[in-house]
């Protein structure tokens, strides 16, 4: 039996408000607002923050080598695909999700409504239980581009646990 080991992974994520119309995605759930995130999939900047955060943890590339973002295949694709992407990758490797936690930051829309149906809809795609999930909220105190409420922000922990390699010689 090999023995598993715990390996943690950081993402971070920012998409600016597009001009157009779209709808505003975050953590797979569609969020009443007057402006979407301007991006190559549904911008959804917490999906791709955990996405990384997962592949990073793995020791695998960023999203933007699995989901390059001139791929006419990868538009307006759903972010909850990149997360199951992801996750598949791991366990392709023998290893599994733990847990994740992850923050928001927006000055607008109000996004606290929704954090229990984005945990539910992030741990359907990472394949465990949403109370293994955290998303939190918070603003930029009105600092910055963020501040400005030009944009949407997210950055996320994950934890898995992995088969350990064997040591190189």
């Amino acid at each position: 039996m090999n023995t598993m080991i715990a390996l943690t992974g950081l993402g971070y994520d920012i998409h600016r408000f597009a001009e157009a119309p779209r709808p505003l995605m975050l953590g797979g759930v569609h969020i009443p607002s007057a402006r979407g995130l301007d991006g190559h999939s549904d911008a959804d900047v917490l999906c791709h923050a955990v996405a990384d955060a997962l592949l990073g943890a793995a020791g695998l590339p960023d999203i933007g080598f699995w989901f390059p973002p001139g791929d006419p295949a990868c538009k307006d694709i759903s972010s909850l695909d990149i997360v199951a992407k992801a996750v598949s990758l791991i366990r392709e490797r023998g290893g599994r999700v733990v847990n994740v936690d992850s923050s928001l930051i927006a000055e607008a829309p109000r996004i606290s409504p929704y954090l229990e149906q984005m945990k539910n809809a992030l741990g359907s795609a990472l394949g465990i239980s949403a109370a293994r999930v955290g998303v939190k909220a918070t603003t930029n105190e009105q600092l910055g581009a963020l501040g400005r409420r030009e944009g949407i922000a997210a950055f996320a922990v994950a934890s898995i646990l992995m088969p350990e390699e064997e040591p190189q010689p």
